[in-house]
């Protein structure tokens, strides 16, 4: 079977990252209650800026910023479909605007991924 993943990276302010590991605790309980395999986020530790391309130049990364990057692992993509649907009407996770979050919103990018190789 081949599993599914959702990828994201975004800018978290530095200042904010308290705020924003307990938003990501609530959401993975959310999304592994809904049926998610695994739900990772990671902060960076060894990211730097390139010359072409790289996570800070992806989000824009500002002063006082620091990027994460995380992801969801599924069944297949219609687990994942039937997760978010679910998820995203769970009251925990249904409320939330992009002002009450704790970064940028319109600085994040994700996409659904079809896995190809697994160790």
């Amino acid at each position: 079977m081949t599993r599914y993943v959702d990828g994201f990276v975004l800018p978290v302010p530095k200042a904010n990252l308290d705020a924003y590991l307990q938003l990501a605790q609530a959401a993975g309980a959310v999304w592994k209650e809904h049926g998610a395999l695994e739900y990772v986020e990671c902060v960076a530790e060894d990211v730097k800026a390139g010359e072409v391309t790289s996570f800070p130049q992806a989000v824009k990364l500002q002063e006082g910023e620091t990027v994460i990057f995380s992801w969801i692992v599924y069944e297949s993509r219609e687990h994942r479909d039937s997760v978010n649907e679910k998820a995203m009407k769970d009251p925990r996770m249904a409320n939330l605007k992009p002002e009450d979050l704790p970064f940028d919103a319109k600085r994040l990018f994700w996409g659904g991924f079809s896995e190809i190789v697994r160790f």
